[in-house]
């Protein structure tokens, strides 16, 4: 463990953060970022934050603010691939892995580093899209933690039916291959806050948040990930597929969802979400993939989630 640079002009967390190196099993290096609980507040424990595909821990500087009033401390990660971890190619603005196992190892840094710091328990999940999918498998594998919040879990991939066999096809044949760093079919190179405009986006519908994450990609663009390659495309539909056959974990889980989700497939969410045991799913009128995006209102009622799965409170039901 060693320490990493934090971009503390952007990220706008609590302070006393600091960010950390750590060489995962096979070798690849991943950045994690830890914010401490704002000193006075009540003793929440630590939220383990699992971030989406093409983010960085900076992004999440702002929630980690929000979460330290409210008593938690954050633990957040760069993926492989993503901000300022190892990136597999030179062309650095490609998402790629070879399967997800992969964020497994990642993710046992984050738990590794968590013991080595101390932090508190209880541990909570916050995972967001791409995280949902890694912290469903985790909580397969046994992941030891109190309870999870999902934000529009990476369960399935919106693809129109006329592309999905052609997804299949296309990654399949690639995947092993030296054309597994092709970009997917349909996606850009540009990072998604610079090369679309606020007005349709499917991130947010707050301007203030959509403003903060261009500011962010202007500033640090070495932060930011262009569309993924078909490698990931082929481990991700993989895995997707996998996860679906299993039975929901018996931990507590709220997962959040907007009405207007684009990226993620609802269907799977509300499939998972109706048969799991103590779980609940929260419908989020006219919002879109980043409830952690969306205005101080929302925001507030995911925390409230986090709070009642960490101290066992009960909290409304949706924003």
């Amino acid at each position: 463990m060693s320490d990493a640079p934090l971009f503390n002009d952007i990220a706008k967390g609590p302070p006393g953060g600091r960010a950390f190196w750590r060489m995962a099993s096979d070798g690849v290096r991943v950045r994690l970022a830890h914010w401490p609980r704002q000193d006075g507040s009540p003793k929440r424990g630590t939220a383990l934050l699992l971030p989406g595909r093409t983010e960085y821990v900076e992004k999440y500087g702002i929630t980690a603010a929000e979460l330290a009033a409210r008593g938690f401390d954050t633990l957040t990660i760069d993926w492989r691939g993503q901000g300022l971890a190892d990136r597999p190619d030179e062309d650095r603005v490609l998402g790629h892995v070879g399967h997800f196992d992969e964020y497994q190892l990642d993710l046992a840094e984050m738990m590794g580093l968590a013991g080595d710091l101390d932090l508190p328990r209880p541990f909570t999940m916050l995972a967001h899209s791409m995280g949902g999918c890694i912290g469903l498998r985790a909580l397969h594998n046994g992941l030891d933690v109190t309870g999870v919040c999902f934000s529009a879990p990476m369960w399935g991939i919106v693809l129109a039916k006329s592309l999905r066999p052609v997804a299949w096809g296309f990654s399949w044949a690639l995947h092993k291959t030296p054309w597994k760093l092709t970009l997917s079919p349909g996606t850009a190179r540009q990072t998604y806050v610079l090369a679309e405009g606020f007005a349709d986006n499917m991130l947010t519908t707050d301007t203030d948040m959509w403003a903060m994450m261009q500011d962010q990609a202007k500033a640090h663009p070495e932060l930011t990930l262009g569309g993924p390659s078909a490698g990931w495309l082929f481990a991700a539909l993989t895995e997707m597929r996998d996860l679906a056959c299993m039975s929901a974990p018996n931990v507590p889980a709220i997962t959040w969802l907007g009405s207007n989700e684009r990226i993620v497939e609802p269907g799977p969410i509300h499939d998972l979400m109706a048969r799991w045991p103590n779980g609940q799913l929260n419908i989020v009128d006219g919002r879109e993939h980043e409830v952690l995006m969306e205005d101080p209102v929302v925001r507030g009622q995911v925390y409230a989630s986090i709070e009642q799965l960490a101290t066992g409170r009960k909290t409304p039901s949706a924003a």
